[in-house]
């Protein structure tokens, strides 16, 4: 149990309300129950606040006060809320196993306190740090690095001399440092090019589910540190991604493009290789970028193009079936009237 008072102190937030009100428990907005703590963020909530049924809620600063409900003001509700259900679930601590069904190579360097699960498969000349979690039916390349404090998912593959930085966390069915999609003409067929290169993530990054991150053809396909990739992205080989750059779900990334440290690339946009994507750069949903992007710049649509045109663009689109009826109307009677002024004597 945590009283509204206890929470404040944890979060450096402000009451408003009953100090002593006691929550046990954590939920979303609209399931909450009375014993639970919740969180608003969102302007659309602030006057739904009486809806929910919360024992207590974070809110920000800008919120409204409403009598007879206990709040709790902070610069981040979020991220405050997110501490407390931290608090109250925690992990459990890592135990260090190792599996007997588990094949991995003699000359293989496994830190202290590191857990195996049952499956994996871990080949020669890796190096596994502290306390790194492997979880079943992983496959681990030759010569791969896996630094402190790791967690890989089952069934996520490393492909050889993949390295893995310190905290981070690679989702189920990744499959990284395969080979790039490397052909060149051969007459009417497609030779395959060899691939010597690996891929290198950086620390404190979290690869979402079903990723794909190819080997460089030729040196190192490099993930910054911090970066964030959601479910079923596709990084191409040699792609260099900047620290702290946000990947959301289905967006794919040609060969050698780079892009920038604090970039925000939004679903399901495409970026053609061989570019560069600017610090602060933020891509639109479906985006088709085909050429480079300046820091800081937002763009959207295909092609991409500022997103303030974009929002004109996508608004006149549904307007073109009648646009182009009218424009052929008006070409019709400007026609009738050519006609006339020629007969005429």
């Amino acid at each position: 149990m945590l009283t509204a008072e206890q929470i404040a102190a944890m979060v450096n937030a402000r009451t408003h309300g009953d100090p002593g009100k006691t929550i046990s428990g954590v939920s979303s907005f609209d399931d909450a129950g009375l014993k639970d703590l919740t969180f608003a963020v969102d302007h659309s909530f602030f006057s739904r606040l009486n809806e929910t049924k919360a024992g207590i809620i974070l809110v920000p600063n800008e919120a409204p006060a409403v009598s007879g409900i206990t709040l709790l003001y902070s610069d981040n509700p979020k991220l405050a809320f997110f501490k407390i259900v931290a608090h109250l679930m925690p992990a459990e601590p890592l135990k260090e196993f190792i599996h007997p069904s588990a094949v991995i190579a003699d000359d293989c360097v496994i830190g202290d306190g590191t857990c195996i699960e049952a499956h994996v498969s871990i080949g020669q000349g890796c190096t596994i740090g502290n306390h790194v979690h492997i979880m079943a039916n992983t496959v681990i390349g030759k010569q791969c690095r896996i630094d402190d404090a790791c967690r890989i998912s089952p069934n996520v593959t490393l492909a050889d001399k993949t390295r893995i930085g310190r905290q981070s966390i690679i989702h189920p069915n990744s499959v990284i440092g395969s080979d790039g999609f490397g052909f060149v003409q051969d007459g009417h067929a497609h030779a395959k090019l060899l691939h010597t290169g690996w891929v290198h993530i950086g620390d404190c990054c979290e690869i979402g589910a079903c990723n794909t991150i190819d080997r460089g053809t030729l040196g190192i396909t490099r993930i910054g540190n911090g970066v964030k990739t959601d479910n079923q992205v596709h990084i191409a080989h040699n792609v260099k991604i900047g620290d702290n750059t946000l990947i959301v779900a289905q967006v794919g990334i040609a060969g050698s493009t780079t892009i920038g440290r604090d970039v925000i690339i939004a679903g399901k946009a495409g970026i053609s290789g061989h570019l560069n994507i600017g610090d602060g750069a933020i891509i639109g949903p479906y985006a088709g970028v085909a050429a480079d992007v300046p820091p800081g710049n937002v763009v959207s649509g295909i092609p991409h193009m500022p997103h303030k045109i974009w929002l004109k663009v996508s608004r006149i689109i549904p307007r073109l079936p009648s646009l182009r009826t009218r424009l052929l109307s008006i070409e019709k009677r400007v026609k009738k009237l050519e006609s006339s002024s020629t007969e005429q004597p």
